[in-house]
């Protein structure tokens, strides 16, 4: 006997409302009508564990077809079933959740994270794509009677009982509508399978494949003859690492995972880290640290987020703290509050204490590598970086446990802890105000001549070379005590740790009052600054420097930021050219007779301190290797 009737609904809009805002993407509705699928399939399941379902269960993989001739996409389970009352409760009373309520009733016997379901709209998204929907159910119960119902997306249904039903499940048969076409293809489900329903618990079945197996006959070579067959085309893996424990897992397991997530990322990971939290929120998921470049490039392949198994998206922005999205990997979680169509994450305070127990997580896997295997750990250092200082940056909890495992890694290539490092230093780079300098360089290459003078006096220079550096030196000069950061060529090394002596000028002021115009012609006047410095006789005539603050507050504004001075980003670079008082040539230049001679040979010098930092270029350096030549 078949029966009409009205969807439950308090507005007869409520399907465009669907169509339209409930779900912001319509390729979701497989996501949701497979994840019913597998919900029903779980609750078989642990009905029968608790001796309510009898019998055995038989097969339980979810069958997806596409019939483009017919044009509809059906989606087969052979779970729990509804009777037609089931039916007429679950599916015709909107938003009535039959996994809430299965979860309440059996919330003392079962795990409530076996059941993916919460909201009971899962099924309406079918609308979003068909114009017509089937449902044909036959219920686990004893004596129950196979059921079709069919909705033309109107507030109207039917509902019947029939009687060529004789297989337990239910087959969801979607009439697809005339704009929605692209989902009739092979390809384009295929994907969406993978995309969203990767790592589903229960298997899930697209149509065949072909594989080979041995035939048990050899060839003539003698080697196993191989026979072509026909196999099921399961397109999840229903136990992905994230599911098991880590007593379980090898490195191997943890790599293989690695590529089945991101199978177009041929290295390898540098190590990971697993999660499995119970309480006071469930969390499980592993995440793997990538080899980072120095560039701050959100890597493509994001970490991804699910929700029993269930993708849901791969912009965890909000779950997760920026610089931790620099990682890949797979967070799930049941417990993150999402919205109704499981699409984007909701304010809420779980996600903040998610947030900060995967930072504290990842902290200590960090510490935890660092003191069992050091040296393992200092090769990986350049590799993951820039990933500790994004988050000494940003996450003052991060920096709290980061202080024991950062590194500094000298020209010389050392590495050292911040304690160990200023213990190294504190003897030698501690100035005349009882301030501790560090010395660093952005380029070992380029400001080689200003790292050497550097070590001449015993010092050790730092590598800072990423462009995150200038705004991790800002950082932790506002935490470490008494200590600044100064580039190694931002000023002659006497100034850069000014000590108590001074050396000796060898010109008077009238001298260098002298020399001044003569010098100030060899350099564009509105970027350079002549200053005199009284140096040893073994330093350079003349010497390029870059004033700390100026340089670094431009770098700043490269990446952005700068402390509200961005302005300076704008300004044209600005140099001292330092004039060695002490310098034998700089006495010979100011002795010399012949005007032009003198030009030229302060022109010389003044040139090879701009070559020496890469300031001479175009006609100017033409005229310099010119004047080499003659020179010589």
């Amino acid at each position: 006997m078949s029966t009409t009737g009205k969807i439950n609904v308090q507005t007869e809009n409520i399907f465009p409302i669907i169509k339209k805002f409930l779900y912001s993407d319509n390729e979701i509705f497989l996501r949701e009508l497979v994840s019913n699928a597998v919900d029903a399939t779980q609750k078989l399941k642990a009905l029968a564990s608790m001796g309510e379902a009898k019998g055995d269960l038989g097969d339980t993989k979810i069958e997806i077809e596409v019939d483009k001739s017919s044009k509809t996409i059906t989606i087969k389970d052979k779970g729990i079933g509804m009777t037609k009352e089931e039916i007429e409760k679950y599916i015709t009373q909107i938003a009535f959740s039959g996994a809430e309520e299965f979860v309440n009733k059996y919330k003392d016997k079962v795990d409530k994270n076996v059941v993916i379901g919460h909201f009971g709209l899962g099924f309406y998204s079918s609308f979003m794509v068909a114009k017509k929907v089937e449902i044909f159910s036959l219920s686990y119960k004893d004596g129950s009677k196979a059921v079709r119902w069919e909705c033309d997306g109107s507030p109207d249904y039917q509902i019947e009982e029939i009687s060529n039903r004789t297989q337990r499940g239910t087959n969801i048969v979607l009439h697809i509508a005339d704009d929605c076409e692209e989902f009739l293809e092979q390809s384009k489900i295929e994907g969406l399978l993978k995309k969203y329903c990767k790592f589903l618990p229960v298997e899930i079945k697209f149509g065949t494949k072909k594989d080979w197996i041995d035939s048990g006959e050899k060839d003539d070579k003698d080697e196993p003859k191989q026979t072509e067959i026909e196999v099921d085309n399961i397109i999840n893996n229903p136990n992905p690492a994230w599911t098991k424990k880590p007593a379980d897992l090898k490195d191997e397991d943890y790599k293989s995972f690695y590529h089945e997530l991101y199978p177009m990322q041929f290295e390898e990971p540098l190590f990971h880290i697993h999660l499995n939290v119970d309480y006071p929120f469930n969390l499980t998921g592993i995440l793997y640290f990538p080899k980072l470049s120095n560039k701050l490039e959100m890597p493509k392949d994001r970490i991804q987020l699910y929700s029993n198994q269930v993708f849901v998206t791969d912009n965890v922005e909000n779950i997760v703290p920026d610089f931790l999205t620099l990682l890949r990997g797979v967070i799930d979680s049941p417990d993150i509050p999402l919205n109704v169509s499981r699409s984007y994450l909701q304010a809420d305070g779980n996600v903040k204490k998610i947030s900060s127990h995967i930072t504290k997580k990842v902290a200590d896997k960090l510490e935890e590598i660092f003191k069992k295997d050091r040296a393992e750990f200092e090769k990986k250092w350049d590799d993951i970086k820039i990933f500790v200082q994004y988050g000494v940056i940003s996450d003052e909890k991060f920096y709290e446990k980061a202080v024991k495992f950062s590194l500094l890694k000298t020209t010389e290539g050392k590495y050292f802890t911040f304690d160990e490092f200023e213990n190294h230093v504190k003897p030698n780079q501690t100035d005349k105000n009882k301030k501790l300098v560090y010395l660093y360089t952005t380029n070992v290459l380029e400001q080689h001549v200003y790292i050497d003078a550097a070590k001449s006096r015993g010092y050790e220079v730092l590598i800072m070379d990423t462009m995150l550096d200038p705004h991790y030196i800002n950082s932790l000069e506002s935490k470490l005590k008494d200590i600044s950061f100064v580039r190694v060529d931002s000023d002659t090394v006497e100034k850069i740790i000014s000590k108590e002596e001074n050396t000796i000028s060898k010109l008077s002021e009238e001298q260098q009052k002298e020399l001044r115009p003569v010098i100030e012609s060899s350099v564009p006047k509105e970027q350079f600054m002549i200053v005199f410095e009284n140096l040893s006789e073994k330093d350079s005539p003349m010497l390029i420097t870059r004033p700390e603050f100026m340089r670094r507050m431009k770098d700043m504004n490269q990446l952005g930021g700068g402390g509200g001075m961005s302005f300076m980003g704008n300004m044209p670079e600005m140099y001292n050219l330092v004039v060695n008082s002490n310098h034998p040539l700089i006495s010979r230049i100011l002795e010399e007779k012949d005007a032009e001679k003198q030009k030229s040979l302060t022109k010389q010098t003044a040139d090879l301190a701009l070559l020496s930092q890469g300031l001479l270029k175009g006609e100017s350096l033409t005229n310099f290797i010119k004047r080499s030549v003659e020179l010589i």
